[in-house]
């Protein structure tokens, strides 16, 4: 089924198949293709396994297509992080046949996907203490943005700037993102909530599905859930966060990390207009320069910053203590 959705597109030809990862090993070796797809359950050596080993020996576009990787799933997020461009969902019986009708498209996207930014994380330890000075920190990101997210995250101390993060994601999977941040890092990590108080320590997640993640402005910020209409074919949407803290631009830091499309560059160059310090993502570690592209080119974003280096730039903004000298140098 996988060969004949790709057979019937022109832009795509199967290169190979492998019934394991070990055969697979040597046959990207041989015939090095611009994509994998990969099965968690295979013989020999589980898909995730052999995803990590992949990314770390020879990095390359990866889509995962299994049971298992259902959007929302522990072993897609896993995925995720560990690098694969996407997961697609393999349904069973009557399902079957329909489960595959994106994937062509998922492979073409993936094609286009940067690796050279992926490897060991080299984020500097978060800071013992950490002085807020007033500023919110606002961020989007699209494809290859769990990773990203992930690094960011893990370089936060647990009474972190407040921070609101829109992630192109369905709803089941940023609840199962936000479940897997608030294990793995410091700050308390939750979907955002109607009237939640947006204060240090805590990270928010738009919940997608029917809405849209704003920030109601005034002395004390707090975060609201509005139902519209999709928006640069998001919802949640980068460009509507950014856009609801116009009134309080002169407080907050914007970041742009990796993602297809445009979403959130408009918005970013009118809060840079007004007072907002804005960063993107530079193209060397994102995965798909898309969003950080249009922010650098459309003159919104000031910076652009290698990305185990935005957690340092962004506790560099937001913090009462002066920066150390070289700190948060513009890249």
């Amino acid at each position: 089924m996988i060969r004949a959705r790709i057979d019937a597109d022109p832009r795509m030809v199967v290169a190979g198949e492998a019934a394991d990862p070990l055969i697979a090993r040597e046959m990207i070796k041989s015939l090095n293709p611009d994509v994998l797809t990969l099965d968690v359950e295979m013989p020999r050596m589980d898909g995730i396994a052999f995803l990590e080993k992949l990314m770390r020996l020879r990095p390359m576009p990866v889509v995962m297509v299994s049971t298992l990787t259902h959007r929302g799933s522990a072993a897609a997020l896993e995925a995720l992080s560990l690098g694969a461009v996407d997961c697609i969902g393999k349904g069973s019986g009557s399902d079957l046949a329909t489960s595959f009708s994106g994937l062509a498209d998922t492979i073409a996207i993936a094609a286009r996907a940067s690796l050279r930014g992926r490897g060991v994380r080299l984020v500097s330890a978060p800071p013992q203490r950490f002085d807020w000075n007033g500023r919110f920190v606002l961020i989007g990101s699209s494809t290859g943005g769990v990773d990203a997210i992930e690094t960011v995250l893990s370089g936060y101390p647990a009474l972190c700037p407040p921070t609101l993060i829109t992630q192109h994601m369905p709803p089941t999977f940023l609840a199962s993102f936000a479940a897997r941040l608030a294990q793995k890092f410091a700050p308390q990590v939750a979907l955002a909530e109607e009237g939640a108080p947006i204060e240090p320590g805590r990270v928010y997640l738009a919940p997608g599905g029917d809405h849209h993640l704003v920030v109601s402005g005034g002395a004390t910020p707090h975060c609201r859930l509005i139902t519209s209409d999709k928006v640069n074919g998001h919802r949640p949407s980068v460009d509507v966060l950014f856009e609801s803290a116009l009134s309080i631009a002169n407080r907050c830091l914007c970041v742009l990390l990796t993602g297809m499309g445009r979403d959130g560059s408009a918005a970013m160059l009118r809060m840079r207009r007004e007072g907002a310090e804005c960063l993107a993502q530079d193209e060397a570690s994102c995965v798909v320069f898309g969003m950080p592209r249009a922010a650098l080119e459309l003159g919104a974003a000031c910076a652009s910053v290698p990305l185990n280096d935005m957690a340092a730039r962004i506790l560099a903004a937001t913090s009462a203590v002066p920066a150390k000298p070289g700190m948060g140098a513009p890249a």
